[in-house]
This record gives structure tokens, C-alpha cells and sequence, in this order.
């Protein structure tokens, strides 16, 4: 079989449109061979042995279709967001544009239209893309209200510039207010703004936001999140969940908590809660079985054994 000529480097390893190639000297015959798929008119993508990334997939998507952005589920992936999209994984790439062009329509897509202001769509990496906040709204419609908390969470959290190199969170609790103002009556935002009301600063993972939700919705005070806990002169331990007045810590430990040298630190961890007189109730994925009903019992008897009375 005789071998195809090679792509120019930039077009090799990811889906581009016909006219990128011919504007990069690639000819049609070229384009017609069989080592190139045509997942939709006008695009044509390399059949290499490792799928591309998921922004280099959608790209000529949104390079074919004027004034369009990646949107929805597709951006909601694009931008890594916690939480459960009941359609993150549907076949199609979720493409957006003005109310005032039409609604895209070919092979592959998913198109949407609306209204945009101009800071809504942003660049990522050369890639058009709806903003967090908007990405955040227009996956409203189909997203449980609390999984839609854990994205505004994760928006509004305090980075640690240490770990994560920027000291802004991705949005604030007014900026996602602002969206919701703007854009009354559009699907799912009575969802949203019961998640907003929901939302808090302070969450590290979507399963502390999770844990908070299932504490609260069966009756347990509201716990403060990520505060430091002075434990004596010179400890202070930073829970992921904390009922100070009851002196009862709440942590999640996530898969890294396994690890050998982690363990050693949670004890020692433990031993710095105990010695101050507090509890540290540790939580891990099976607590959160069958709507948290058992990571809920272990927190209850800790504030019960503390001092706290249910009403």
C-alpha cells in the first residue's frame, strides 16, 4: 500500500478543516485518502492510534461555523469542571451562536443558540469557548441542583497560589449572581439560583461540597469549611469541615489517603485532634453510599456526643 504523504506538522495529529490544508499546501487528492476521517463537511481528522484531546477535536468544529463556540457539555468537559452532566458523554460537540445567525446544524454537532455579551465567550488556547460562568448556567437545565453547588463551589473557592499558580478564585458569588440577572428565564435558571443560594467559599473537592449538602439537607448545623483550628500554642490543622463550638472536625479522605507516608501523617493528624479534645470524624467514599446516610450517622453522634441537640 503506497504510504500517504506526510501532513504538515501542525495539521498531523488533530482534526482541521479542508481549507487549512489546502491554505497549508496539502492537495485534495491528499485530503481524500483513507488515513483521514470525515467526522462532518469541510473537516477532516488524522487516524492515528491515540485520539486527540478533546479542545483539538472540537476546534475545526468551531472554526467551520461562523460566529460559534464550544458550549454545554462539551465546554463544561473543556473547562474540567466537578460534578455530574447527565450528557457529558452523549456523542455530538455542543456548539453555540448569536440568536441572531442560525442555529448550527451538521454532522457531530450539537448546536444551541442565545444571547451572548462579550465577555461570555473567551479564548482558550486559541479555542472559542464559553466562559465558566455562562458554561455554568447553560448546563443549569440539565444538572441536579446540588451537582450544579459543586460547579459554583468550585468557581468560588480560594486557590492555593503554592499549588495551583493563581491567587483569584474562577469567579465570584456576584459575578455568578450578575450572569444569573442577566439572562432571566432561561431553562434551568430557578435550578441555579437555588444552587447559588447553596453555594459557599471554601470547598476543596466536589466531595466536601457533597458531604456539606448531605449534612445540612438532614438537619446538622451548617459546618465551616477549611478554617485553621488552633489545637494548642503551636498546632493548628486546617479540617476540611469544622463545628467549632462543638469541637468536632470533619475530613475527607480521598484516594491519595491510601499511600503509606499519608497515613502516618493522617494519625499524627488525628492524634493533634484528640490530645485538644476534639474529634476528627474520617470520612472516605463508602460513607457517602446511599445519600451519605453513613458518613451523616458518624457526624450526628460526634456533635450529639459533643453537646448538640437536634430540635
Amino acid at each position: 500500500m503506497k504510504i500517504p504523504r506526510p501532513l504538515p506538522e501542525h495539521l498531523g495529529f488533530a482534526g482541521f478543516t479542508i481549507q487549512e490544508a489546502l491554505d497549508a499546501g496539502v492537495t485534495p487528492v491528499r485530503l481524500r485518502h483513507r488515513s483521514l476521517a470525515a467526522p462532518s463537511r469541510g473537516i477532516r481528522q488524522p487516524l492515528n492510534e491515540v485520539a486527540p484531546v478533546l479542545s483539538e477535536q472540537v476546534r475545526p468544529f468551531t472554526l467551520i461555523t461562523e460566529f460559534s463556540a464550544a458550549s454545554h457539555a462539551t465546554a463544561f468537559s473543556l473547562w474540567s469542571f466537578p460534578g455530574f452532566h447527565p450528557g457529558h458523554d452523549e456523542p455530538g460537540i455542543h456548539i453555540s451562536r448569536p440568536d441572531t445567525v442560525a442555529i448550527p446544524r451538521r454532522t457531530g454537532v450539537v448546536g444551541h443558540r442565545g444571547q451572548f455579551f462579550a465577555d461570555e465567550i473567551v479564548s482558550m488556547h486559541g479555542l472559542l469557548v464559553t466562559s465558566r460562568t455562562r458554561t455554568w448556567l447553560d448546563c443549569a437545565r440539565r444538572m441536579s441542583i446540588d451537582e450544579l453547588t459543586v460547579v459554583a463551589d468550585h468557581l468560588v473557592r480560594l486557590p492555593r497560589p503554592d499549588f495551583e499558580g493563581r491567587t483569584k478564585p474562577y469567579a465570584t458569588l456576584d459575578e455568578l449572581a450578575d450572569m444569573l440577572d442577566r439572562h432571566k428565564g432561561t431553562p434551568g435558571i430557578q435550578k441555579a439560583r437555588l444552587a447559588l443560594e447553596q453555594a459557599r467559599i471554601g470547598a476543596d473537592s466536589a466531595p466536601e461540597t457533597r458531604l456539606r449538602l448531605a449534612l445540612e439537607s438532614a438537619g446538622l448545623p451548617e459546618p465551616e469549611l477549611n478554617i485553621p483550628a488552633v489545637l494548642s500554642d503551636d498546632v493548628v490543622r486546617q479540617p476540611d469541615l469544622a463545628y467549632p463550638q462543638f469541637l468536632v472536625a470533619v475530613e475527607y479522605d480521598g484516594d491519595g489517603h491510601s499511600e503509606t507516608a499519608q497515613i502516618v501523617k493522617d494519625i499524627a493528624r488525628e492524634e493533634d485532634f484528640v490530645r485538644a479534645g476534639w474529634t476528627l470524624v474520617r470520612l472516605s467514599k463508602r460513607h457517602m453510599a446511599n445519600g451519605a446516610r453513613s458518613a451523616v450517622a458518624k457526624v450526628r453522634t460526634a456533635l450529639i456526643n459533643h453537646g448538640w441537640s437536634p430540635n
